[in-house]
């Protein structure tokens, strides 16, 4: 693609502003400043990556995946605002599930060790597992908060906080799972995935491209259930205070 043609993609933002300036909804200056970050962080990703692939080198490859961890994990924490302890804890879930994917990845000679490969299947399993998380975190606050007395009446029958937030955990990992799930589903019927299109936009044969995208969507699955349980194990223990009590 031609910057010509890049910068006509414009038009589309365009659009999109006159339709909240015509529906009054304010949006237009969150729409032109997410504009303008997301072509400046995609292009120096851009050139970020074609100095990482031209090197080769497993520094640079390590520092790309914990910088991706690191913000995943930033932005997931914002749903556990006032949790001590949450973005670390998300941190360690991401990357348990970065190691368990990339080790069966690579292990089984499903791709090839090389950044080419690695960064890009790296970004799609933490950026679901980031989702999955922000997902449970929002979901079990909802539920902790709405089974509030049920938790304190089994607390103070002699139960655990495990077992006081166990359905809690059940449902929100639950829900976490539903939007992974569902695409499963219906992918190739409602959507062409992402690296498919881009594979075959690129010229690659179908086929190929269709077999890739079947190892994106099975391993993404494999993540959403990983981050999780991770999670559940991990983080039910915030909702508490030392003595036994919800957090408020």
């Amino acid at each position: 693609m031609t910057y010509t043609a890049l910068s006509f993609t414009l038009l589309f933002v365009i659009a999109t502003i006159l339709v909240s300036v015509w529906q009054k909804l304010g949006l237009e200056r969150d729409i032109a400043l997410g504009t303008i970050r997301a072509a400046v962080q995609l292009l120096a990703v851009g050139y970020v990556l074609q100095f990482v692939f031209e090197a080769d080198h497993p520094a640079f490859l390590v520092l790309i995946i914990a910088c991706m961890i690191g913000v995943a994990s930033w932005n997931a924490g914002k749903r556990g605002r006032g949790m001590p302890g949450i973005v670390w804890r998300i941190a360690m879930a991401l990357t348990a599930t970065e190691a368990v994917l990339m080790s069966l990845f690579l292990g089984l000679h499903m791709i090839k060790a090389t950044p080419q490969y690695i960064i890009p299947l790296s970004g799609m399993t933490i950026g679901s597992g980031m989702i999955v998380a922000g997902l449970f975190i929002g979901h079990l606050k909802r539920e902790a908060e709405t089974v509030r007395g049920e938790i304190e009446t089994l607390l103070s029958l002699g139960a655990t906080a495990k077992q006081a937030i166990h359905d809690c955990l059940k449902r929100a990992v639950k829900f976490s799972m539903i939007p992974t799930i569902d695409g499963m589903k219906t992918v190739g019927l409602v959507q062409l995935p992402g690296m498919m299109t881009g594979m075959i936009v690129a010229g690659a044969d179908p086929v190929e491209a269709v077999r890739y995208q079947i190892l994106i969507v099975f391993s993404f699955t494999c993540s959403a259930a990983l981050m999780s349980m991770l999670l559940s194990a991990l983080i039910y223990r915030l909702w508490f205070t030392a003595d036994l009590r919800i957090r408020e």
